[in-house]
C-alpha cells in the first residue's frame, strides 16, 4: 500500500488548479489540460511520486502498518 503524502491544502489546491488548468486545455485545445488531469488524479489519489525523491510529505495523517 502506497503512503498518502498529499494533504490539505495542498490536496484543495491541486483539485482548484486541475480544474483550471483542464478549463484552460479545453478551451484552448492545448495539452494543458493534461496536467490539470495530472494534478487531479494526484489530489483524488492522496499521492503525489514527485514528493518521493525529496521525502516531502503534507499530509498529516498516519497510517497503522499491517
Amino acid at each position: 500500500m502506497i503512503k498518502e503524502n498529499v494533504g490539505g491544502i495542498d490536496r484543495t489546491l491541486r483539485i482548484i488548479v486541475g480544474a483550471v488548468l483542464i478549463g484552460i486545455g479545453l478551451w484552448y485545445l492545448s495539452w494543458w489540460g493534461a496536467i490539470g488531469v495530472v494534478l487531479m488524479l494526484t489530489a483524488l489519489l492522496g499521492w503525489c511520486p514527485v514528493y518521493l525523491p525529496f521525502g516531502v510529505s503534507t499530509s498529516n495523517k498516519e497510517k497503522k502498518t499491517e
